[in-house]
């Protein structure tokens, strides 16, 4: 039996709802994170009233600067979500990048944005 090549249609179907389901929270995640660093979840007069607390600013800084990072990150999941959409498309999701080899499924449920094995993944690892 040849080795296969690619998903199948229906294998490609399941992928999408679990992306299409990753990527709706990632995106309320995201949106929630933005609408605490521009204060729009918040009626209270933090960005206005003069503070002489110079530790609490300290830690609110911070923490914008955490949440700053977070957002960022969620963003390029957000990203890295709707480029495995494309691959669906494409008929190229799940297919190593390096090798050419289907990516296993298990971890494509894990994490579905992958487009490297975790054999790929170790040995690009080590060239760095």
């Amino acid at each position: 039996m040849a080795e296969k090549t690619r998903y199948t249609d229906e294998e490609l179907e399941e992928f999408r709802q679990i992306i299409n389901e990753k990527l709706a929270l990632a995106k309320r995640d995201y949106d929630q994170m933005m609408a605490s660093l521009t204060n729009q979840d918040s009626n209270d007069v933090d960005d206005t009233s003069p503070t002489y607390k110079a530790l609490e600013e300290g830690s609110a800084t911070q923490s914008k600067e955490d949440l700053i990072q977070f957002a960022a990150r969620q963003q390029k999941f957000i990203q890295g979500l709707k480029a495995a959409l494309v691959r669906i498309e494409n008929k190229t999701y799940g297919i190593d990048r390096i090798t050419g080899k289907l990516i296993p499924a298990e971890r494509l449920r894990a994490v579905p944005h992958a487009t490297l094995s975790v054999e790929s993944k170790q040995i690009e690892k080590q060239k760095k």
